[in-house]
């Protein structure tokens, strides 16, 4: 998901560049609906990878046209595959020194190393490198869908929090949202909305309220919070590219690197944090080490600069 949204303007700007060509976007289908109305792209080609009928099928959708050329912006070995499966003119991926498996980089025809340190400018550069009209990169454009509602949130002001991630080492302990679920409410009477997908269960963490959605459900959840407390995950770069306020928590991995783009989240990471890309099984303590009170004292402060305005309208 993370991976999906950090492309976003990197593939406007590939549109806008080649106003006159065909922009196919091969996705998994579980992320399919952050593709939708999306008027930078013409065609989604999804790619079926839990059958070989699937891949067939999506092998057949890719032959269909003729490309140009392709781009890799994943840097896995499953991405270039896709992508050399089109028979693409050109096949366009970073150097085998920054992809994420280094057999990926031996599908390129054409290897760019890339010198920016956030994830969506090193994708902008990559399409850059594809040529074009000579426009300017496009940077904060994030053509997302509006989402639909799913299940029940509260009618007034909420924070969202989605505490899942897709390595256990980057979430932030449950106890802990249980704790600025009871000072938010008690302190300035804002719910912590919990969100997570079906399946997960919220319910035991007192004083928080539990939404279980799709992605759709997110989105929309996402555009109706009033601040965002997220983790180094796809729901958190979701908030950022719709440019919600709140509090972004990092521990083991580099929020220079991965962060949330753009300034609407505060970043906390504890300066002992070290840097590390393994996949742990267990909460980092890192993760541990940023406290419950730390994250409210960041959200009364733009809660309370939200509501001020308000205030001195109605007064």
């Amino acid at each position: 998901m993370g991976d999906i949204v950090h492309t976003l303007p990197a593939v406007a700007w590939l549109k806008q560049s080649h106003p006159d060509s065909l922009l196919t976007w091969l996705v998994e289908p579980r992320w399919a609906p952050l593709l939708e109305e999306n008027p930078y792209v013409d065609r989604v080609v999804l790619l079926r990878r839990q059958s070989f009928a699937g891949l067939v099928e999506t092998r057949r959708e890719l032959r269909a046209a003729p490309f140009d050329f392709a781009v890799d912006f994943q840097g896995l070995l499953k991405s270039a595959m896709a992508g050399s499966a089109a028979h693409p003119d050109r096949f366009f991926g970073f150097h085998q020194s920054q992809v994420r498996e280094w057999l990926a980089a031996l599908f390129y025809s054409h290897k760019i190393l890339s010198r920016s340190a956030h994830v969506v400018d090193r994708n902008l550069e990559l399409a850059a490198a594809c040529g074009g009209g000579g426009i300017q990169l496009t940077k904060n454009l994030f053509p997302l869908p509006p989402g639909r509602a799913e299940g029940d949130l509260p009618p007034g002001d909420f924070v969202l929090a989605s505490p899942l991630a897709g390595w256990a080492s980057k979430q932030w302990p449950m106890d802990h949202y249980g704790t600025l679920a009871a000072r938010l409410r008690h302190e300035l009477g804002i719910p912590l909305v919990l969100d997570g997908p079906p399946g997960a269960n919220f319910a035991a963490y007192e004083g928080a309220i539990p939404h279980y959605s799709s992605l759709p459900g997110l989105i929309h959840a996402t555009r109706r919070a009033t601040a965002i407390v997220g983790v180094d995950s796809g729901p958190l770069h979701l908030a950022a590219a719709l440019g919600k306020p709140g509090v972004a928590l990092f521990g083991p991995t580099d929020p220079a690197r991965n962060g949330p783009y753009g300034d609407s989240l505060r970043v906390l990471r504890t300066p002992a944090a070290a840097t590390t890309y393994k996949r742990g099984t267990a909460i980092n303590p890192s993760m541990r080490s940023v406290s419950p009170d730390e994250v409210f004292e960041v959200l009364r402060a733009i809660l309370g600069a939200r509501r001020r305005p308000m205030e001195s309208l109605a007064e």
